[in-house]
C-alpha cells in the first residue's frame, strides 16, 4: 500500500513517499486461538536529531495478535500473543498497520554517528574555571560531622 494513505503515520515523517510492504496470516494456534501474524516494512524518511537532515530509516515490525470477541476474557491466552478485540464491525487492517508502524519508528531518528554531526555552534559547552574552582555547600556539614568538640 502506498505511505500516504496512513495520515497519522505520514504526520511523523518528513514526506510520504514510499510503499508498505504487508504480509499477514491467519488461522488457529494450538489452543484453537485465531491468530493473525503481521509483517511490515516500510522505509520512512524523517528528520535526523543529530544534524537536522533528512534520514531514511527502515522500519520493520512484526507481532502476533489472538482475535477475541469484544468482552471476553483473555487470561487463558498465551503472553505471546498482543490481544485483538472484534465487534460487528469489520476488522480495519489499514488502521493494524499504521498503529504498529507508529509504535514501530524510532523515537529519536538518527544517522549513523560516522555520517553526521550536530550543527555548528551546538558543541559541547566547556566548563569554566568558576564551576571547577566552587566548593560543595555541603562541606561545611562534613567538616562539623568530623570535628569531635560539636
Amino acid at each position: 500500500m502506498k505511505l500516504q494513505q496512513l495520515k497519522r503515520l505520514t504526520d511523523a515523517l518528513e514526506d510520504d513517499q514510499g510503499l508498505v510492504h504487508a504480509r499477514f496470516s491467519f488461522g488457529r494456534d494450538e489452543q484453537r486461538a485465531l491468530v493473525i501474524r503481521s509483517e511490515l516494512d516500510v522505509e520512512v524518511k524523517m528528520i535526523c536529531q543529530r544534524c537536522l537532515g533528512a534520514v531514511v530509516l527502515p522500519v520493520h515490525s512484526e507481532c502476533s495478535y489472538a482475535v477475541v470477541n469484544e468482552g471476553a476474557s483473555s487470561d487463558h491466552l498465551p503472553r505471546e500473543y498482543d490481544v485483538l478485540e472484534v465487534g460487528e464491525d469489520p476488522l480495519d487492517l489499514q488502521a493494524l498497520i499504521e498503529d504498529e508502524l507508529l509504535l514501530a519508528l524510532p523515537i529519536v531518528p538518527l544517522h549513523d554517528p560516522e555520517i553526521c554531526q550536530p550543527p555548528a555552534g551546538l558543541e559541547e559547552p566547556e566548563s569554566s574555571e568558576d564551576e571547577v574552582t566552587r566548593s560543595n555547600p555541603f562541606s561545611v556539614l562534613a567538616q562539623l560531622k568530623r570535628d569531635p568538640n560539636v
